[in-house]
């Protein structure tokens, strides 16, 4: 191999380490490969740049902003009255058409974050029992058409590239309406393995939360025991923060001293029982604790990756953060300086101009007691929806390109009303559009200096007798390892060049390869970190990982069964 194939390897490796291993956003490590391309001389600055305006790409982000407008249309009401029922299997049943008809043409997590806070209030079953699948059930329905999910269009992106005819709005349709079965019936069967965590048990996910000793407390001077702190029958005092001391475990003979913070682990019902101690205060004395609400990070959100103390919470929203929960892991550190992430459940003490604030619904996917998005009348709602939907039907009779509608749709929907400037200059996907823009060109820096072919031959190799088919399964399950490690869209990116190697190589029709890699990068069902969908229910459905593991391993089965099994029959060599 060139010198030139080595350097490229060894900066894929070190992509694929740090998208597994770094806890930042992978539109940094994308962006930065591609600025090294560029630098070294590997990628000419015209190619890299173009590929940012890719059609497809474009695409996926007019899709994304339109979504904004279906969000607030009645359609998700319309549907989730069909949520009721006091059988389980049929209520999973009917969520699952539901949510997989939806996610076929609007993006999967808009779906999952619109539909949580009808779920989450079930006349008869815990959310435990109905998020997880309803993540899943997006994550099937997004494979039904071209739009459904980001992945299709960005490896329709990939295929554009490479000179090959682009996949059909319909292409991914039967065989997902396959898939589509098999998973409902996994969903409908193995919904009894999941949890039963109302939020009233004692089992739930504990909330963790401070508490700051006043200088004047009755408590100072005393230990935890003599001040009755053990006591406490649904919250632990798990540490204290003197000054830059940790004191962890808090044993019974502590003694508490002025300006401890206290720090508990426990539910969040219970903090009634921190303010009979006279000098004990969960906000700063300049805080007035107000009326306590509970709201769910949303995935878009700008508080994702940040702290507290760098946000000015505080006087951003007029709302005091004084307990956080994030699935059943357990949180170190003063609230003040916790990273925030997608998913995470925030309880609230708000001001009286808290419900006004108009970020609210890019903030969080859901606060209790409020209406974050304000929902279209419904005339204004059925002209958004038919907007949509003769957009749709344009591109699917072939008259008028989606890149084309899309934008013209848009504007309409600016010009009535139903969305902002300031809606969609907060809600643009600059991370997704940096990371698909450079995707495709380090996709193209594979297949120019040979490393996609060799990788390919070397996978061909390790597959040797088994032939195109062999090929095609190592495809799909690489695909569907590295969704599991990394991200869906990341995973794509990654095995793209390679699978259209493999097929140059074997000389095979490509498209069978190029659904590999978009149904192989949607498979992921078995950890929370895998796919957006699945962290957002992680907190809000009160999982553990073993949650996952039990009812996505099954899923992760028949899912990758009736792929392999169909897609050579639908789509031959």
């Amino acid at each position: 191999m060139a010198y030139q194939q080595y350097g490229v390897i060894a900066l894929l490796l070190a992509l694929v380490a740090a998208l597994i291993f770094s806890k930042r956003s992978p539109a940094l490590w994308f962006g930065g490969a591609l600025l090294l391309s560029y630098l070294v001389g590997w990628l000419p600055l015209e190619k890299a740049l173009q590929n940012f305006a890719n059609p497809s790409l474009v695409t996926l982000l007019l899709l994304l902003l339109v979504s904004i407008a279906i969000e607030k249309s009645q359609l998700v009401s319309w549907l989730s009255r069909g949520f009721a029922g006091k059988r389980l299997g049929s209520v999973i049943a009917r969520l699952s058409l539901s949510t997989a008809f939806m996610s076929a043409f609007i993006n999967n997590t808009a779906v999952v974050s619109t539909l949580m806070s009808s779920l989450r209030h079930h006349n008869h079953f815990a959310p435990s029992k109905l998020l997880l699948p309803l993540s899943y059930s997006a994550i099937l329905g997004g494979m039904l058409t071209l739009i459904g999910t980001s992945t299709n269009l960005i490896v329709n992106g990939f295929v554009e590239q490479t000179g090959e005819p682009v996949l059909g709005f319909f292409d991914f349709t039967l065989l997902g309406a396959l898939v589509l079965t098999a998973g409902i019936i996994v969903l409908v069967i193995g919904s009894r393995w999941l949890p039963d965590n109302h939020e009233q048990d004692t089992d739930a996910t504990p909330y963790y939360l401070t508490a700051h000793v006043r200088d004047d407390s009755q408590l100072i001077g005393k230990s935890v025991e003599q001040n009755q702190l053990r006591e406490l029958q649904a919250l632990f005092l798990a540490e204290i923060q003197r000054g830059p001391e940790r004191i962890c475990p808090v044993t019974p003979e502590t003694v508490i001293e002025a300006g401890d913070e206290l720090r508990f682990v426990g539910d969040i019902a219970a903090v009634s029982r921190l303010q009979q101690f006279p000098g004990l205060e969960l906000l700063r004395q300049d805080q007035q604790q107000g009326e306590l609400l509970e709201a769910v990070i949303s995935y878009s959100s700008r508080l994702v990756g940040k702290s507290l103390k760098q946000l000015r919470f505080r006087h951003e929203y007029d709302a005091v953060v004084i307990a956080v929960r994030r699935g059943h892991e357990r949180l170190q550190g003063g609230l003040g300086d916790l990273i925030l992430h997608a998913g995470d459940v925030l309880i609230l003490s708000v001001g009286k101009h808290f419900p006004g604030q108009h970020q609210l619904s890019q903030e969080f996917i859901y606060v209790n007691g409020l209406s974050i998005a304000t929902p279209l009348a419904k005339q204004a709602s059925n002209w958004v929806l038919l907007g949509f939907v003769a957009a749709l039907a344009l591109s699917v009779f072939n008259l008028v390109p989606l890149v084309k509608s899309l934008p013209v749709l848009l504007l309409a929907y600016v010009a009535m009303g139903a969305v902002t400037i300031k809606e969609l200059k907060n809600r643009f996907p600059l991370e997704l559009w940096l990371i698909v823009g450079s995707a495709i060109g380090l996709a193209q820096l594979m297949i120019q200096t040979g490393v996609a072919g060799t990788v390919a031959d070397a996978l061909i190799a390790l597959v040797d007798g088994s032939g195109a088919y062999g090929a095609l399964v190592a495809v799909f399950v690489a695909t569907w390892l590295f969704t599991e490690l990394v991200t869906n869209n990341a995973a794509a990116a990654l095995t793209f060049p390679i699978a259209y190697a493999i097929a140059q190589n074997l000389g095979a029709d490509p498209v069978p390869f190029f659904m590999a890699v978009a149904f192989g990068a949607s498979a992921s069902f078995i950890s929370p970190f895998g796919y957006q969908t699945n962290l957002m229910v992680y907190s809000a459905g009160n999982y553990q990982l073993r949650d996952y593991i039990r009812l996505g391993v099954p899923m992760a089965l028949a899912y990758s069964a009736v792929v392999l099994i169909f897609l050579p029959l639908i789509y031959p060599f």
